[in-house]
């Protein structure tokens, strides 16, 4: 195989004229090329010298910084896997996805221990070992650990080998990413986005500017000081940085940006719409994927004639389908599925994937194709509440609160109702110094949306409702409240003018 592996791609930029140029940023926390290849060969070594075999997972549970990378890289020298984990996770759930994996090493901020593998402090000292030899390419280049919207663990392990092949090249240039440019990522690592981003960037050559932590003011900074050329980031940050104060935003020098590219979650057309009539549609890029599987693209300016889309769809890709697996016609809602052959992609390990007989996969979500091909995503299969035998999807409703100046963030779940067998239950993350009553809500809804989708009670929570990455743990919500409905603790309050 001529494709040079990772490590080689490293090894050749950390040995040029750029050796000390910086590669990694976080906060105060930088590194050069020529030091993180070092590094890395470092705890690769370290790695080999504790036994680690080739195609292993080395599980890595570290917040975002410097040392993710250094792990990550150390991981495809030994020829072995990164497997990705969440850093807060209560014990317990650490320990089920490490159950899952069965890693050889575990990576973590500190030594402490973890039933059935060994574990490995990220700063403890490295010890005196050789090198790793060259050429030791695992079969399989990363693993995410993830825990759904269900909260049941489970690991996507990505297929294809830890090299520059067509199709990682492929990846860069489709996200337009710079070639050794600068690029910002204010996602988490342990999510699919924030590492295959910054490893693409890497491996483009770009130094890598990371948030320890999103902030939407300090990524506007951020923008502006390392005059960034490329971005990502998930609708909930762009809701976060558009809630800004406008003196706040115009405050910042974004010039330097070519590209911000979007995905992980629906964006609702509120807020794409502001994000281009701020910075310009040739600016913006959309991508529908999940971890498991491509999807669609779809630039600003393409956006504008089709709002809502998430991109056309290539002949013979993705299909809609119906509940007896018929092709869905244009305009009807069904499930995605993707062309035989995604599932190729990947593995799961602690989940079974949705195929049909064609060996088309499903990821859950549901959509329509319309007459012009374009995809528009309505939301997840096991979010969709149906009430009285209608269909409603919460992010239809999620898109209508959050446009609302007094609300950060909003997820709707679906609560049992005698007569209709389910209601609609909205809960919400007021921004801070603000409130917002249930009249307000409903009737800021009443105007934007059919009277049967609008939340018939509400919750204010003090607590984020997504994750850094923007990912809501549905299930989680739901059974915490269906708990609260069987020991009758109150926490729905209904507007006072309705009598549902």
């Amino acid at each position: 195989m001529n494709d040079p592996s990772f490590g080689t791609v490293l090894k050749a930029r950390g040995s040029s004229e750029r050796a000390g140029a910086i590669a990694l940023r976080y906060a105060d926390d930088a590194i050069s090329w020529g030091e993180l290849d070092r590094r890395s060969d470092a705890r690769a070594g370290q790695l080999l010298a504790l036994g680690v075999a080739p195609n292993e997972l080395v599980a890595i549970s570290l917040p975002n910084g410097v040392a993710h990378h250094i792990w990550s890289f150390a991981a495809w020298k030994a020829g072995a896997t990164p497997c990705v984990l969440p850093t807060r996770l209560p014990g317990h759930e650490l320990q089920q996805m490490v159950d899952l994996a069965a890693p050889r090493i575990l990576v973590r901020a500190t030594g402490d221990a973890i039933d059935g593998v060994s574990v490995i402090g990220a700063d403890q000292s490295a010890p005196t070992v050789p090198p790793p030899p060259r050429g030791l390419t695992a079969d399989n280049w990363k693993a995410i650990g993830s825990g759904g919207s269900t909260g049941r663990p489970k690991l996507i392990v990505d297929h294809g080998p830890p090299r520059l092949t067509a199709r990682i090249e492929g990846l860069i240039r489709l996200v337009e990413m710079p070639s050794g440019g600068v690029m910002l990522n204010a996602g988490p690592l342990h999510h699919n986005a924030g590492f295959l981003f910054t490893t693409l960037g890497l491996l483009a050559g770009s130094e890598v500017v990371g948030m320890e932590r999103f902030d939407p003011e300090q990524w506007l900074a951020l923008v502006e000081r390392h005059r960034v050329e490329w971005a990502f980031l998930v609708p909930t940050m762009m809701h976060r940085i558009w809630s800004l104060p406008a003196e706040v935003r115009d405050r910042y020098d974004l010039s330097s940006l070519r590209k911000i590219v979007h995905m992980a979650a629906a964006c609702p057309i509120w807020l794409k719409q502001a994000w281009i009539d701020w910075l310009g549609p040739e600016r913006i890029l959309e991508g529908y994927a999940g971890t498991e599987g491509p999807g669609t693209m779809i630039t600003g300016e393409e956006w504008l004639g089709k709002p809502g889309s998430v991109g056309r769809v290539p002949p013979d890709t993705i299909s809609i389908r119906n509940a007896a697996g018929a092709p869905c016609p244009p305009g009807e809602i069904g499930e995605i599925f993707f062309p035989p052959g995604a599932a190729d992609r990947f593995h799961y390990i602690g989940a079974e994937m949705k195929l049909d007989a064609e060996r088309r996969m499903s990821l859950g979500d549901l959509g329509h194709i319309d007459e012009d091909g374009y995809l528009f995503l309505a939301d997840r299969r096991s979010d969709m509440i149906v009430r009285g035998g209608v269909n409603i999807y919460p992010a239809e409703i999620e898109a209508v609160l959050s446009e609302h100046p007094a609300v950060t963030g909003a997820v709707v779940i679906g609560l049992p109702c005698d007569e209709l067998g389910h209601r609609v239950h909205a809960l919400i993350e007021p921004r801070p110094a603000t409130t917002v009553s249930p009249e307000e809500l409903d009737a800021f809804s009443r105007v934007r949306l059919s009277a049967y989708k609008c939340p018939e009670s509400y919750e204010q929570v003090a607590d984020a409702l997504r994750d850094e990455a923007g990912k809501v743990r549905r299930g989680a919500l739901r059974d915490e409240r269906l708990h609260w409905l069987s020991i009758g603790r109150p926490f729905a309050i209904a507007p006072k003018r309705m009598n549902s």
